[in-house]
């Protein structure tokens, strides 16, 4: 009897057990599946919500794309317009004529030109061939251009002499004698030419003007007609291609490079279109002589007056924005102050400070 007692109570005992057990798995199954639903509402309230945005991420990225794309199509246009159609003209025609034809810049330049046009600017003489010059533009070819340059602090006068061929070098016939230079007028009048500015530095002690010894070297017709052979110095020269040559070398060296005509100053501003010079080395006002050129072989011949009233002067800088203005490929200064003097047919151009008039100077560029 005792024994059928206990054995029921254990089986009683085992099953409620039993029961306790099954129903907590039970609770934690409702558990899990409820969080598990929770989690399932959550991502699809988000993803509602991403629908009610209108856009989705991909979408987004995909616009952002097409917008940076853009930018840069735009961007890349505007620079090969101002490379092909900018405002430096002769850079655009020195790159015209040297690119390969076939290559991605003779493609480029294919958005902006025709080809009859980039024919006709790469193969000029064949343009030459096709048209005889009349009267008139042969002599374009010699004609000298006088144009009045006005800015913040100066006035001034630009020459552009379109045929190289006629600038030289005059000098003092008793270059290092003690014997005074001439007048830039004298040596228009003395080698028969047209037109003149003042050139190279000279030993001016004591302020009197003389400009009987030049600075440096000069070369006339090939000679060195003064300063040492083998002494570094910077060179303002033509050479024998009637091209303008700027830099520091040796006489020797000058002559050795076919250059027939030079004189000694600087700084030099542009060198093969890069501006050479740190404009914040010499920020004054003063009376300015200048010489350039451009691609085309035209010579820029430039004076901007100074210590007046009317014009202050000019700094560097002034000279390098109007050289690059006017697409000169090389640029040089002068002896300037109150040496600074423009000539042509006859009349004085530009206002001399001069106390005495038109300096005494060793040399001179003269257009004949």
């Amino acid at each position: 009897m005792k024994s059928s007692f206990i054995s029921s109570a254990h089986a009683l005992f085992s099953g409620a057990v039993a029961d306790i057990i099954m129903l907590w798995l039970n609770t934690n199954k409702r558990k899990e599946s409820y969080e598990d639903q929770t989690s399932y509402m959550k991502q699809m309230t988000k993803k509602r919500k991403a629908k009610k945005s209108g856009i989705s991420a991909g979408a987004l990225s995909g616009i952002i794309l097409v917008m940076v794309l853009a930018g840069a199509g735009i961007t890349g246009t505007l620079a090969l317009n101002s490379i092909y159609r900018g405002p430096y003209k002769a850079y655009t025609q020195h790159l015209l004529e040297t690119m390969e034809e076939g290559s991605l810049q003779y493609k480029a330049a294919g958005l902006f030109y025709s080809q009859a046009e980039l024919e006709a600017i790469r193969n000029p003489q064949l343009a030459e061939e096709e048209e005889t010059p009349t009267a008139s533009e042969s002599a374009d070819k010699d004609a000298i251009e006088i144009i009045d340059l006005k800015g913040t602090t100066f006035e001034g006068k630009l020459m552009i002499v379109h045929d190289p061929s006629r600038v030289f070098v005059a000098c003092n016939p008793n270059m290092d004698s003690g014997a005074p230079g001439y007048s830039v007028e004298k040596y228009i009048q003395d080698n028969n030419a047209i037109a003149g500015i003042n050139a190279g530095g000279f030993e001016d002690a004591g302020g009197n003007g003389n400009g009987g010894t030049a600075y440096g070297i000069v070369i006339h017709d090939g000679k060195l007609i003064s300063g040492r052979p083998n002494e570094f110095t910077p060179v303002i020269g033509i050479n024998n291609a009637n091209q303008l040559v700027v830099g520091d070398m040796t006489a020797q060296q000058a002559l050795d490079y076919d250059i027939r005509d030079a004189v000694t100053f600087g700084p030099v501003f542009i060198k093969n279109w890069d501006v050479v010079f740190e404009t914040g080395r010499h920020p004054g006002l003063n009376p300015r002589t200048v010489i350039g050129q451009r691609y085309d072989g035209a010579f820029l011949l430039m004076v901007l007056d100074g210590r007046q009233p009317s014009s202050f002067g000019s700094t560097y800088q002034d000279i390098i924005d109007i050289m690059q203005q006017y697409d000169a490929v090389n640029a040089a200064n002068l002896d300037g102050g109150n040496s600074t003097v423009m000539v042509y047919d006859g009349e004085t151009l530009n206002t001399t400070v001069s106390i005495k008039g038109d300096r005494r100077v060793p040399t001179a560029f003269i257009v004949k």
